[in-house]
């Protein structure tokens, strides 16, 4: 044996000191008594513009909401500094329970839906008449996506001192759809009487003059415009996130960047369908997996019995339209 072999004792041992300061674990949340609402108007790489009590507050996201989203319209309690100086910041710590909210998949087959934009009272699809000509794709499309969400829809129609608006009213007159068209330096009083006291988002592709009715509507948004590609014919973004903007008569418009794509994969044909309550009940006699747009479907016996009314055959027509959009390719809107 060794004589230099080593006896161990009690110096040797290295001993982790303990947590002094540990808190104990509870399953008790907290409650947030003293929360005040806050409205979110923007959002920003996981910062957030909120408005409270008409002052603009800015906010991070609350670990207890996990992997909750927050977007563009949500109603939201909230802790911390509220008194919207630059250097302060407020927590969102829950989210209220949404209304209505808009949403699209990235494209036809993605099964991830992405929330627009939540309570709004009316989704405003604007279209220009020309420059860049309408697309009835993304028109049917942001429709069906309207009425899937429960919002009411209106149709925007800009630039009418370009081109006549009655071909494109023509075919969306069975819908019921609220129209109002405005050319370059138009009154916009119409128009304002319908967003007074509501929230309306704004939808469309580039250059159709989102922006520049924004302005007009509200003077202190200074939302950036642009023209239209000569060689695409499409409008450049210049909008580049949602952003709600309070209107001086009362009222938000919610501002979104211009759309290439409007993806429907999230909507169900059954539910769509109960948004035209003259048509729905003829669907009882119809083939299994109808698709409504076929040979057998029992929707052209109902029209033809005069059972959906005096405008049965147009409102069809009409339907069919919106579901053969849903099964088009959104990449070419």
């Amino acid at each position: 044996m060794s004589a230099a072999r080593h006896h161990f004792d009690e110096d040797d041992v290295r001993v982790r000191p303990g947590r002094t300061k540990s808190r104990p674990r509870t399953k008790d949340r907290p409650t947030f008594g003293q929360a005040v609402d806050g409205f979110v108007t923007a959002v920003d790489r996981g910062r957030f513009t909120l408005d409270v009590d008409g002052t603009p507050v800015f906010a991070v996201k609350a670990r207890e909401l996990g992997r909750k989203g927050v977007v563009v319209g949500d109603h939201v309690s909230v802790t911390g500094d509220v008194s919207g100086q630059p250097d302060a910041m407020a927590r969102i710590v829950k989210v209220q329970e949404r209304q209505h909210f808009l949403r699209r998949t990235a494209d036809d087959t993605d099964p991830v839906e992405r929330v627009i934009v939540a309570n709004a009272d009316c989704v405003a699809v604007v279209t220009a008449l020309a420059d860049p000509a309408p697309s009835t794709g993304l028109i049917d499309r942001c429709l069906v996506a309207a009425f899937d969400a429960g919002v009411e829809p209106l149709l925007v129609l800009t630039k009418r001192d370009l081109a006549d608006a009655a071909p494109l009213l023509e075919q969306y007159e069975a819908l019921d759809v609220p129209v109002v068209v405005v050319g370059r330096d138009d009154d916009l009083s119409a128009l304002r009487e319908r967003l007074r006291d509501r929230v309306t988002v704004f939808v469309g592709h580039s250059g159709v003059g989102k922006s520049t009715l924004v302005n007009a509507l509200a003077p202190d948004a200074d939302r950036a415009t642009g023209g239209v590609n000569v060689v695409t014919g499409r409008g450049r973004h210049t909008s580049t996130s949602a952003i709600a903007i309070p209107l001086p008569a009362g009222g938000w418009i919610i501002d979104t960047p211009g759309i290439r794509s409007f993806g429907l994969a999230h909507v169900e044909i059954a539910r769509f369908l109960e948004h035209f309550p003259d048509l729905s009940e003829g669907t009882a006699d119809c083939p299994r997996a109808c698709s409504h747009d076929e040979a057998d479907c029992g929707l052209d016996t109902w029209v033809a019995t005069g059972a959906a009314g005096p405008r049965g055959a147009a409102r069809l027509a009409s339907l069919r339209r919106l579901l053969r959009s849903m099964r088009s390719d959104e990449r070419a809107l």
